[in-house]
């Protein structure tokens, strides 16, 4: 499946970072990662540290599937409100859900000063705008429920909302917990810092048939090589649906649009992620050099010929959306790209084992908070292979 479409910014602004051969010898090992991207770079960094022998092999090139599409808006926010999630899941599972995807943001910043990256994290405050009137009741209630769980929070109103953010809204919530990366860029920062550390990597290499036995993993490439694991964590995002016997994901198709650099964007824009309450929701934010990065327009993903095809229209409709909320902040596109994301029952990811899958695990991050459900796949594959407790891992199992 072709998840991304034209060159999407990233892939514009860092060119070729790092080279990796494909695969041209058999290999052995304790663990293999299958996904170079945000999430596989991630799982790997894990694997290192634990100590486990580890490849990791991508039939892209490097971080060329979702990673170089995302939009790296990093919240703890989940695609459906705190206080309807309580509702679907139950109070402890949803609250557990949020909290862990907040503190998932101080974790990845670990990481990334860990391996030295210069992705661009930068702190960021998170605003959840009403897109109509109708939306209210519902947005103050979940203010009213992030704040009785702890999250730090503050409403504003609109009159607020116009002086600090020239944004036409009836309210918002104001969130202090969020932040923005370069994801593509960490992904390749984290690939390399491990690659000195023994890390194996192999683009363009594709798995072409596993066989499974008692406690061995026989992977063949289409190279004509083969791996013997003893772990496999498949870190193959959407495109992990073809091949699970049971549908867990809807597929969407997402336009993202960011502008020329503009060098008089206000703090207040620069310093928070915005999205709305519509359905399917705007987001925005700034990036490190000044542009101003739009997304939204989803749809219901049909094929990557007809999600392309769309993309003049919604540039259209997403520069005219932007407009609306900000009237007074001058906007002119430089680059648009389409991406495919997917959606769960639940807004949550499938993280752990399958029952159909020896001695496999799956981290597959689905929806708007699909980075910081990597950096808590990172900790609780590692204590599933350790066989520790995780209670997140029973909220984000399969068959739930």
């Amino acid at each position: 499946m072709n998840v991304r479409s034209n060159e999407p910014f990233w892939l514009v602004q860092n060119g070729l970072l790092h080279n990796y051969p494909s695969l041209h010898q058999d290999l052995h090992c304790d663990v293999l990662i299958i996904g170079s991207g945000i999430t596989g770079s991630l799982m790997a960094h894990a694997c290192m540290k634990e100590g486990f022998q580890t490849v990791l092999i991508d039939k892209r090139e490097i971080a060329n599937g979702s990673t170089s599409a995302t939009t790296s808006m990093l919240q703890y926010e989940l695609d459906i409100p705190l206080h309807k999630l309580i509702e679907q899941i139950g109070e402890e599972a949803a609250v557990a859900s949020y909290k862990g995807c907040r503190d998932a943001i101080p974790q990845l910043q670990q990481v990334v000063d860990e391996v030295k990256s210069c992705c661009g994290f930068e702190w960021k405050k998170s605003l959840y705008f009403c897109a109509q009137s109708k939306d209210l009741t519902d947005l103050r209630k979940e203010y009213e429920t992030r704040k009785h769980y702890g999250f730090e929070v503050e409403w504003l109103e609109e009159d607020q909302l116009k002086s600090d953010y020239n944004i036409v809204s009836l309210g918002a919530i104001l969130s202090a917990d969020g932040a923005s990366i370069d994801a593509f860029k960490l992904a390749h920062d984290i690939l390399y810092y491990n690659a000195q550390r023994g890390l194996q990597i192999f683009d363009k290499t594709e798995s072409i048939k596993i066989t499974y036995q008692k406690d061995k993993i026989f992977l063949k490439t289409q190279t004509g090589h083969a791996i013997t694991t003893g772990k496999i964590i498949y870190c193959t995002g959407y495109e992990t649906q073809h091949f699970l016997p049971e549908k867990i994901v809807k597929l969407k198709s997402t336009y993202a649009c960011v502008s020329e650099v503009q060098h008089t964007l206000s703090e207040a824009l620069k310093g928070t992620l915005f999205w709305n309450t519509s359905k399917p929701y705007l987001y925005l934010r700034a990036t490190d050099e000044g542009r101003i990065l739009i997304g939204g327009e989803d749809e219901d993903f049909k094929n990557a010929s007809k999600r392309d095809l769309l993309l003049d229209r919604k540039e259209s409709k997403i520069k005219k959306k932007f407009h609306e909320i900000m009237p007074h902040t001058f906007y002119h596109a430089d680059f648009m790209w389409a991406g495919t994301f997917g959606e769960t029952k639940d807004s949550l990811p499938y993280i752990g084992e399958h029952i159909k899958f020896p001695n496999s695990y799956f981290v597959l991050g689905f929806g708007g908070n699909g980075i910081a459900f990597s950096v808590i796949g990172m900790k609780l594959i590692i204590d599933l292979i350790k066989k520790e407790p995780n209670p997140l891992s029973h909220y984000f199992r399969f068959g739930r």
